[in-house]
């Protein structure tokens, strides 16, 4: 698979709820930046994260998926629902790098409403 794919595999299992399938495809030291808010170093940490902050499965509506080397990048519009159940749309920018068919950090920068 390229990475295009794997990043587009990984997405579709999220959507599913089906996050082991997720991370399946990141390696153990995956490093998850959230610019300006928060950092998850290492594979346990983004599945706590998901566990906490994924409450139902999010919606990616991707606009573009531009790959090149080890770095795939995802811009489009997420949805996810907050705390209190409400749907909340956020414009988002994603540079995923990859190694060894893995994805292995993440740079996310994320915009609210």
């Amino acid at each position: 698979m390229t990475n295009k794919q794997i990043l587009q595999a990984a997405n579709e299992a999220i959507t599913k709820g089906n996050y082991e399938s997720f991370l399946f495809h990141c390696s153990d030291d995956t490093r998850w930046e959230f610019v300006g808010d928060q950092v998850l170093d290492g594979k346990e940490a983004v599945r706590r994260y998901m566990a906490s902050e994924y409450l139902e499965p999010p919606r990616f509506e991707v606009e573009h998926l531009v790959a090149e080397d080890d770095f795939v990048t995802a811009i489009g519009n997420i949805s996810i629902k907050d705390k209190e159940g409400t749907p909340v749309r956020h414009a988002y920018c994603d540079v995923w790098r990859f190694r060894d068919g893995k994805m292995c950090g993440l740079q996310a920068f994320v915009i609210a409403p």
